[in-house]
């Protein structure tokens, strides 16, 4: 296989007509069967992985910071929408989160690893949204058929099923209550994993008030944690970050395997 047409199958398990600009082949590659594959992959990587004699390196991180890249959290304008928030208040809350994420990314070295697969003339590919949308699916999917006909679920009972799920079974760091007690009902359990990266607070709470009980993420920082406690209107429980983006790594992997690619995965990705 070559790298675009595992990119194409990456896309394909998360029913995607297009590559994300979180997504790039940066390196393209032919004949490949042995992956090197993780979730943070950078140059001492790609050197370990030309040392051990593998055809490709794939990160699950973008290592290139596209300038298009900010724009898929506009995913939230489209998730919020299908809840009842009206686009116009989504795009004015979120505006704020992206432009604190263009400061952040206008100083960072984008083209790091990039350099160093090139000139190693290492095959090197990355895959963000496509995991991210694959492990979204996953967990909603669990959480629906455990809970779906059960409306009085405690937020506890939902981190003990998720530590069902073998990815956040094996994980050091456990699915965790961040927002709410063990005692609070969940309402409606909304697993929001993809988009970029946390939206912040502003975009957390419209979820929240239009209809969302608990919240199922991967990550959230504490300040943002802190003001959802201080307006009380719902729960959050942290699935994990590095199990949860093992999810789609895991499941596109297997996909591969059936086209006869073997895949070694390090840095951060949890086994299920």
């Amino acid at each position: 296989m070559n790298t675009q047409e595992m990119m194409g199958i990456a896309l394909k398990t998360a029913n995607l007509d297009e590559m994300p600009t979180d997504c790039e082949i940066t390196v393209p590659g032919e004949n490949i069967k042995k992956v090197l594959m993780g979730v943070d992959m950078d140059t001492a990587e790609i050197m370990l992985a030309k040392q051990l004699g593998y055809d490709c390196v794939v990160s699950h991180h973008p290592r290139n910071t596209n300038v298009k890249m900010i724009d898929l959290m506009d995913t939230h304008i489209r998730k919020l929408a299908e809840l009842g928030v009206p686009k116009n208040k989504s795009q004015k809350l979120l505006e704020e989160r992206k432009q604190e994420l263009d400061y952040n990314w206008h100083v960072s070295n984008s083209r790091r690893s990039e350099s160093a697969a090139k000139l190693l003339n290492m095959p090197f590919m990355s895959i963000h949204t496509p995991c991210d949308i694959v492990g979204e699916q996953i967990v909603q999917k669990f959480l629906d058929e455990k809970f779906g006909d059960k409306p009085d679920t405690k937020v506890q009972e939902v981190v003990e099923a998720l530590e069902e799920i073998g990815e956040y079974k094996n994980s050091a760091r456990k699915p965790a209550i961040r927002v709410g007690s063990k005692d609070s009902y969940a309402g409606r359990i909304y697993v929001l994993m993809s988009g970029l990266t946390g939206p912040g607070s502003k975009i957390l709470k419209e979820y929240l008030e239009a209809g969302v009980g608990t919240l199922v993420m991967m990550h959230i920082p504490e300040k943002d944690a802190k003001e959802l406690k201080e307006q009380s209107i719902g729960n959050v429980v942290i699935a994990g970050h590095m199990s949860s983006d093992s999810l789609g790594m895991n499941l596109i992997a297997e996909k591969w395997a059936g086209k006869g690619i073997e895949t070694t995965m390090m840095s951060g990705v949890v086994a299920g």
